[in-house]
């Protein structure tokens, strides 16, 4: 089990262009879990429309489990969603360029602390916070591996600087109601890191929904699916490194 932790980054981010980067300075608040055996690579969990919400702490959990030095920073600060309505309206609402820096900021921290092996840090992503995954890919030099777990349909409000991805790693798992990997934002992804000389990979899950890798959402959860996407998360990250 983690904790609910808050950290001060000073200094500049070294990063040389796309939305969300900027200052290396800030404070953010989040979620914090750690390996048991003491170290391991550093991964930032972006949460879902909902918020940071049980089943994103309980992913967090899961990649300490896993070996991972794993934080969650909690972007809507404090607030959260039970009803689609809520949730729609904080999705609305949050800034970007906030979000991107805060993500830029959370990596830093992780590679603070004692604790983290690696000197790059990933990112995992669900629904509205897998587009963010693999946008962060386009943020930072320090970001390099991005998995996407049924990403938005659209790049517009992102407007990501897909050259940036040059050398750097995704992964994006796709839900058959969403599209598929065939959707229009998902080939755009797939293209623009591969022009930019970065590697991807896109997963299709037949037979599943949107949100299948949420096990509190039983409407939707897809036991099996969800499996085959955790065990191939890992062990890309893991890779990665």
């Amino acid at each position: 089990m983690g904790n609910n932790v808050e950290f001060e980054i000073g200094g500049q981010a070294n990063s040389g262009s796309g939305s969300g980067s900027g200052s290396g300075s800030g404070s953010g608040s989040g979620y914090l879990s750690l390996p048991a055996s003491g170290s391991g690579p550093a991964v930032i969990v972006i949460q879902e429309w909902w918020g940071l919400v049980g089943h994103i702490v309980d992913v967090v959990d899961r990649f300490a489990a896993a070996g991972f030095v794993a934080f969650a920073p909690d972007l809507y600060h404090g607030q959260a969603a039970s009803e689609p309505d809520t949730a729609k309206k904080l999705m609305m609402e949050l800034q970007l360029d906030q979000a991107g820096r805060e993500i830029i900021l959370s990596a830093k921290y992780l590679l603070s602390l004692p604790q983290t092996s690696s000197k790059t840090v990933g990112t995992v992503g669900f629904c509205m916070g897998g587009s963010l995954s693999i946008w962060s890919g386009t943020l930072d030099p320090v970001i390099d591996r991005t998995v996407g777990f049924y990403p938005g349909a659209s790049w517009e409000r992102h407007q990501p600087v897909w050259a940036n991805f040059t050398g750097k790693h995704a992964m994006i798992h796709c839900a058959e109601g969403d599209g598929t990997s065939t959707a229009p934002g998902i080939q755009e992804a797939i293209t623009s890191i591969q022009s930019a000389g970065g590697s991807i990979e896109a997963f299709d899950y037949p037979g599943t929904l949107h949100a299948f890798f949420n096990n509190d959402r039983p409407e939707v959860f897809n036991e099996s699916a969800a499996e085959i996407a955790w065990e191939r998360t890992v062990k890309f990250l893991h890779n990665k490194i």
